[in-house]
């Protein structure tokens, strides 16, 4: 367990990154930078191949081990579905996962989280 300094520190580090990734993908369709999300996914561990290869199960294992609590796992779970809107990359079953995995594990209920699900699985 990190102590309260660290914990900060990290959450600060993790908000940083997503909001990196998230600015990265508000752009018109067709022109993600893939430089630059290679770049803010490396703080993560990971890069467009491997987040491509990975299983979902394996990819919720990430994220629990890089401490990322519920509301940064549901922005890395948004960033990979308007990542998905390239059609070259299709993440939104891991984005599938991790909002399920949400709902689950959290045990509160969310709107917000249901109707992400709901809209995934409508988009499948």
């Amino acid at each position: 367990m990190l102590n309260k300094g660290l914990r900060d520190e990290e959450k600060i580090r993790i908000d940083n990154v997503l909001k990196t990734l998230h600015s990265l993908v508000f752009v018109p369709e067709k022109a993600f930078d893939l430089d630059k999300i290679e770049e803010a996914l490396k703080d993560f561990g990971l890069n467009i191949e491997s987040l491509a290869s990975i299983s979902s199960e394996d990819l919720i294992i990430l994220l629990e081990r890089l401490h990322l609590d519920w509301d940064h796992k549901e922005q890395f779970a948004d960033f990979l579905i308007n990542f998905s809107k390239e059609n070259q990359f299709n993440f939104k079953e891991k984005a599938l996962s991790i909002y399920n995995y949400i709902q689950t594990e959290s045990k509160t209920f969310s709107f917000g989280i249901f109707n992400k699900i709901a809209a995934v699985k409508a988009n499948l």
